[in-house]
């Protein structure tokens, strides 16, 4: 990602839903950063996170680990968001601002995510589509039972 205020805002996002830590690759901005901190508005200094240049390790290490890699992006293969039937533990993979997930890495994710586009520009801003996607998969965990209450 280039901007450093959807950076902050996937900060934000990942310390509303509990994730377990983002990784931040190849060129996206990373902690510290002016822009990154007035978004995540403190989450960056309690969201664990990584940054590393080559995400193609990152994402064969967690399959490894049997974490099922989720590209969010229209593709001839891609599943609806709200079809979708996540494998647990999940990885997802957001790509570039405009230029998407990078081919190489798209090849090595489990599985392709859209989320359903009913208007004319057919794209949401990526952080924005993280936050769509995050909680929907927060709703369907919550649905299995096993996440029951509130965090303080």
């Amino acid at each position: 990602m280039r901007s450093m205020y959807n950076v902050g805002a996937f900060f934000r996002t990942a310390d509303a839903a509990a994730l377990e830590k983002l990784y931040l690759c190849g060129i996206t901005g990373y902690p510290p950063k002016h822009a990154i901190s007035k978004t995540a508005l403190g989450a960056d200094e309690t969201v664990p996170w990584e940054h590393v240049w080559e995400p193609a390790p990152v994402v064969e290490g967690l399959r490894a680990r049997g974490y099922e890699m989720a590209a969010i992006e229209t593709s001839v293969h891609a599943v609806d968001l709200f079809d979708w039937q996540p494998r647990w533990p999940v990885c997802l993979v957001f790509g570039h601002e405009v230029e998407g997930v990078r081919p190489e890495i798209s090849k090595l994710c489990d599985t392709h995510v859209r989320i359903p586009m009913l208007g004319t520009k057919h794209s949401l801003n990526v952080a924005t589509a993280g936050g769509v996607v995050i909680y929907e998969l927060l709703r369907k965990y919550r649905a299995l039972g096993r996440v029951t209450m509130e965090r303080a």
